[in-house]
């Protein structure tokens, strides 16, 4: 059995609050949302699952961003980070705890999915913990080999390289967009993708 030890230092806890009976919504991020942002992945750092990042860059690529709100508040995000040409990777995906199992993760998953597959890319990657989760949403299990765009960018550096226990993902993407009712996925529902794209 292992033990995980925390690399970062303690954040205090932030009193939990009762989520809003309305609906998330989803939207594209802006620079003003970049503290909210970075704070929400520092909280959730100690899960173990999460990479840490610096204010400055989750600032300077808000714009990759999609959050979801619940009562204007930031309860959830996600990244679509460009690897290539062809291959984009959904960073920092994290939900808050009181916002979990309501389908908000398989929704930002889904937002990102459709906006990779409207600029131009072919395949969207993720490095995972939890590649039960990212299969349920139709990704598949890939070696990390078929992915060396995100090896040579990330992974080489990385003080976890080769023992980081993650697994690589993929999910092929269709450059002529979503199915009809705007959904990707097996979250159902159509969420507005003209929204998120400004």
């Amino acid at each position: 059995m292992t033990t995980a030890v925390a690399l970062y230092p303690r954040r205090p806890v932030v009193a939990a609050r009762a989520p809003s009976q309305g609906p998330v919504i989803l939207r594209q991020a802006t620079p003003e949302d970049a503290r909210d942002i970075h704070n929400l992945i520092a909280r959730h750092l100690e899960e173990g699952h999460l990479l840490p990042r610096h204010l400055d860059e989750v600032s300077a690529h808000a714009h990759r961003f999609v959050v979801a709100i619940d009562d204007e508040e930031i309860v959830g995000c996600a990244d679509l980070a460009p690897l290539s040409r062809t291959v984009a990777e959904v960073r920092s995906l994290t939900v808050s705890a009181l916002a979990r199992s309501n389908g908000t993760g398989g929704r930002l998953v889904d937002a990102l999915v459709a906006r990779a597959a409207r600029d131009g890319f072919e395949r969207l990657c993720a490095f995972t913990h939890a590649p039960a989760y990212f299969v349920r949403l139709g990704f598949s299990i890939v070696p990390h080999e078929w992915l060396p765009d995100k090896v040579a960018m990330d992974c080489g550096t990385c003080a976890r390289f080769r023992r980081c226990g993650q697994y690589a993902v993929m999910f092929p993407l269709d450059a002529s967009g979503p199915p009809e009712g705007g959904h990707y996925g097996t979250q159902g529902g159509h969420y507005g993708w003209a929204s998120l794209h400004g």
